[in-house]
């Protein structure tokens, strides 16, 4: 199963979010899932539900300690018995491009 999300505090007064973002992608990396991040979400890659949605809280609560207000987006490929996807979806389409 794959989740993307992107979390980011609200309610403060400065306007970099850095902080609290890299603190929500440290405990993605800490989970030792397969994750990617990008500049507007974090992927992960997860064997069931609650393994991957434990990762996203944890994030969640991480940037929490930051702001009083926090803006979760989440996207979820939901696929049991299916594993590798976070490479092999991105795979399929450049195989596809490359076929023209």
């Amino acid at each position: 199963m794959l989740f993307a999300f992107s979390i980011a505090p609200a309610g403060t007064a400065d306007d970099s979010v850095s902080g609290a973002v890299a603190d929500a992608v440290r405990v993605v990396r800490e989970s030792g899932l397969p994750n990617e991040t990008t500049s507007m979400f974090t992927t992960i890659e997860a064997e069931s539900w609650d393994e991957g949605m434990a990762v996203v809280k944890r994030a969640v609560e991480a940037v929490q300690a930051h702001a009083p207000r926090v803006s979760l987006v989440l996207k979820a490929d939901i696929r049991p018995g299916y594993i590798g996807q976070l490479q092999s979806k991105v795979e399929r389409v450049e195989a596809a491009l490359e076929e023209g």
